[in-house]
């Protein structure tokens, strides 16, 4: 089992991406290397936390790793589908589509919760890098129909015809 963090160390990690914009990207990956550092070797926060602070300063090969490392050494349910479409997501910018469309497809069948509409999203940006424009369109109309004031269900309609065969 991994070791939980302690509220005071997210707090600080809270604050660390609150600054990312006002920070530098060495400097910025080098406070988040030292905060991951304080938590134990090989633990799977500090590899997502670190992973997430690679491909936010366009360092995506790097991150890579990292995400693999965090999602096979048990990241805890709340960053774990965050680390799926952020791998994902660098894939696909890598020239990886494929890889990233199984990732998002595994795990549309895995869970559900408040990501699902943004796992769509770089699910239907990986559709289009793979040249599946109609059905990287019906995934986002259909995500966008729930939250529309009206035509909700012609637009759930209609994105599902995009994909229709008949």
């Amino acid at each position: 089992m991994t070791p939980n963090t302690t509220p005071e160390w997210e707090q600080r990690c809270a604050a660390l991406w609150d600054a990312f914009e006002q920070t530098e990207a060495a400097q910025f990956r080098s406070r988040m290397a030292a905060l991951t550092g304080e938590l134990p070797t090989g633990h799977p926060v500090a590899a997502f936390e670190l992973a997430s602070a690679y491909d936010a300063t366009d360092l995506g090969e790097d991150a890579v790793p990292l995400y693999r490392r965090a999602l096979d050494t048990g990241l805890p349910e709340d960053r774990r589908r965050q680390a799926v479409i952020q791998l994902a997501s660098t894939l696909r910018t890598l020239g990886r589509p494929e890889a990233a469309a199984d990732l998002l497809l595994a795990e549309r069948a895995h869970a559900s919760d408040h990501l699902d509409d943004a796992l769509t999203a770089f699910l239907a940006l990986t559709l289009i890098d793979l040249g599946r424009e109609r059905e990287a369109a019906a995934l986002a109309l259909g995500a966008l129909a729930p939250h529309l004031p009206a035509y909700r269900i012609s637009v759930a309609r209609y994105a599902d015809a995009l994909t229709d065969p008949a």
